[in-house]
């Protein structure tokens, strides 16, 4: 049962997320020839002011 976690930030469409899941799920069938209902995906999102990259939050980067 692989699950996969994807951590990305806030503001993508539902239809890039549904693709998302879609092409994951499709790999990892291919790749382990295993049943697609066995595939969890995870989106976790967070706010640019949540993410901090480099020393600096990334809603402060220019």
């Amino acid at each position: 049962m692989p699950v996969v976690i994807l951590k990305m930030r806030k503001g993508w469409t539902t239809e890039q997320k549904r693709r998302i899941v879609k092409e994951f799920t499709n790999t990892l069938v291919s790749t382990l020839k295993i049943d697609p209902e066995v595939v969890t995906i995870m989106i976790d999102e967070h706010s640019l002011e949540d993410i901090g990259h480099g020393g600096m939050l990334r809603c402060d980067e220019h």
